[in-house]
């Protein structure tokens, strides 16, 4: 099988004319190179090289093979260009995915920092379900993902990392004519003094139901579900006809009219928000950026919220 370096050093010997050259071209000795050549007419069989007092030029037979060695060499140069593109790309790319909620409170803030320091950055934005985060990163098609995760935190396969953002406490909301309405905001209600009224939940099969059930469970009753929906923006909107109460994660609070909301007393129901990335992602450096935005982000938004109890 041909030595591609055999063949490269044939096509520098060519384009430099002197073995001298041609070392100087690969960073190596004189002496180096010449035994190079001696070892390629061995295994060649055929003299390659013809050594003159004006340097050095090849045979017929040398001159074949260092036509070869002249495509070698100019597909390592299309190689490297065509890498040093891709890596400058990725230097500027960020690819982010997020459910509702981060996308509108968390995203936003860090998304103008970025643009403010980094005004030649490639971004775009995904809406994305938390149970999709992981898969998407892991398979390249997002730079980083938020997500939400309602038990113990997701656990990733090894070349992918997860980032604690922030704990994302369950309100109940009701409509601003409930009885309980009128409790102190600092008097948070017991899941328990909600046994008799009609649920809005999210959809059974979703993780945020599953908690509630649990939850309604540990307190003793059974919710008496009247309204089924996959977004919290639905259930809230539904609870300011006067329909029934809902669980809703503080981050996800519209505040329409015709609702208010009050804490819960431990024990709290909460989900947990984290951002996915790659373990390593020094190709991407607007990642770690990124990542660092999100997290003062979410510390400015938790500063406000009341301590859990």
């Amino acid at each position: 099988m041909a030595d591609p370096g055999q063949l490269r050093l044939l096509a520098l010997i060519e384009r430099h004319g002197s073995l001298t050259a041609a070392a100087h071209a690969l960073g190596l000795t004189p002496a180096a190179v010449t035994q190079q050549v001696a070892r390629a007419e061995r295994d060649w069989q055929v003299p390659l090289v013809l050594r003159g007092p004006r340097g050095a030029s090849l045979t017929p037979a040398g001159a074949v093979l260092a036509a070869h060695g002249h495509v070698i060499d100019q597909q390592a140069d299309q190689a490297s260009a065509r890498l040093a593109a891709l890596l400058g790309h990725l230097s500027l790319r960020l690819r982010v995915g997020a459910f509702q909620a981060a996308a509108l409170h968390l995203l936003p803030p860090a998304l103008t920092a970025l643009r403010h320091r980094h005004p030649e950055a490639d971004l775009s934005v995904e809406d994305l379900a938390s149970a999709w985060g992981i898969e998407y990163v892991a398979e390249g098609r997002l730079d980083l993902a938020v997500i939400a995760s309602w038990e113990a935190p997701p656990a990733p396969p090894p070349h992918i990392a997860v980032h604690p953002l922030l704990v994302d406490p369950m309100v109940v909301v009701l409509p601003d004519d409930h009885p309980l309405a009128r409790r102190p905001d600092a008097d948070p209600l017991r899941l328990a003094e909600l046994r008799d009224e009609s649920w809005v939940t999210i959809l059974a099969g979703h993780a945020a139901r599953e908690q509630f059930d649990r939850a309604a469970g540990d307190a003793g009753f059974t919710p008496k579900i009247r309204f089924q929906t996959a977004s919290y923006d639905v259930a809230q909107a539904l609870v300011g006809t006067g329909i029934g109460v809902c669980l809703v994660s503080r981050l996800a609070l519209t505040h329409l009219p015709g609702t208010t909301h009050r804490e819960l007393a431990h024990p709290q129901p909460h989900r947990q928000l984290h951002a996915v990335t790659a373990a390593d992602a020094s190709l991407t450096p607007l990642v770690d950026i990124f990542l660092s935005l999100l997290r003062d982000v979410a510390e400015d938004i938790t500063a406000t919220w009341p301590a859990r109890r």
